[in-house]
C-alpha cells in the first residue's frame, strides 16, 4: 500500500478540528496522526510526530498559528497550510513570510481542502482564488521584476493555459473540468509549466503569469 500522508489538525475549537478529521477521514490515502488546540502544542506534536502537512489555524489562545508556523518550518517538521475565517491580508502575508505552503480560507470545499493537501505535499503552493490577487498586488507591481517573459515561448499552447488559469485562482479540480481533462493530466501540465519556467510553487507562477501579461487583473477563468 501506498504510503498515506499524514496530517496534523491545529485549532482551538474542538468542532473546527472533529469536522476536517471527519472530512479526511474517508481518504484513502490521508492519516490525521494528531491534533493541536494552540500554538505551542502544535510544535511539540510537529516535532514529535513529523507530519507531512499540518492545517494550522491563525487564532488561538497562547501562541499563534503564524508563530507556530515559522517554528515548524523552521526545523523542517512539516508543510504548513494556514486555514483561517479571517480573510485579513495581515494574515495573509504573515503566514507567507512565516513559511506556509498553503493559505485558505475555511468556508474552502471539502474537496479542494483535500486537494490543497495533496498539492503542498508533493512540494507546491497553493493559495485561495479569493487571496490570488492580492499576492499579486503586493508582489507583482514591487521591486525589480525576476521572470524572464521569453521563457513562455519554450511552453506548448496547452501549458500556457494551464498557466493561465492557476493564475486565476483556479485548482486542479476546476481546471481538469474546464479544460475536459482528467486532474492527473492537470497535474503533469503544472509540473511541467513549473519545471519549465524554474519556478518553485504556483504562486511563483501566479506572480510570472501576471509579470509576463499572459493574464491581466480582472480577467474571468469562465471567459
Amino acid at each position: 500500500m501506498t504510503d498515506r500522508m499524514r496530517v496534523l489538525l491545529v485549532d482551538d475549537q474542538d468542532l473546527v478540528r472533529a469536522g476536517f478529521r471527519m472530512i479526511l477521514s474517508v481518504e484513502q490515502d490521508i492519516e490525521v496522526v494528531g491534533e493541536a488546540s494552540d500554538g505551542e502544542k502544535a510544535i511539540e506534536l510537529a516535532l514529535a510526530l513529523r507530519p507531512d502537512v499540518v492545517l494550522m489555524d491563525v487564532q488561538m489562545p497562547g501562541m499563534d498559528g503564524i508563530t507556530a508556523t515559522q517554528r515548524i518550518v523552521a526545523e523542517d517538521a512539516g508543510k504548513v497550510v494556514i486555514l483561517t475565517t479571517f480573510d485579513r491580508d495581515d494574515y495573509l502575508f504573515e503566514s507567507l513570510g512565516a513559511g506556509a505552503s498553503g493559505f485558505l480560507l475555511k468556508n474552502t470545499a471539502p474537496e479542494d481542502l483535500v486537494e490543497a493537501i495533496q498539492i503542498v505535499h508533493s512540494g507546491h503552493a497553493l493559495l485561495a482564488p479569493e487571496v490570488t490577487r492580492r499576492v499579486i498586488k503586493r508582489f507583482a507591481g514591487a521591486g525589480e521584476r525576476v521572470y524572464r517573459p521569453d521563457l513562455l515561448a519554450g511552453l506548448t499552447e496547452r501549458e500556457r493555459e494551464v498557466l493561465g488559469l492557476i493564475a486565476r485562482g483556479l485548482t486542479n479540480t476546476e481546471i481538469a473540468a474546464q479544460l475536459y481533462v482528467g486532474e492527473a493530466t492537470v497535474k503533469t501540465h503544472v509540473s511541467r509549466v513549473l519545471l519549465k519556467l524554474g519556478l518553485r510553487d504556483r504562486v511563483q507562477a501566479v506572480v510570472f503569469a501576471y509579470e509576463c501579461g499572459l493574464v491581466t487583473p480582472g480577467d474571468d477563468a469562465s471567459a
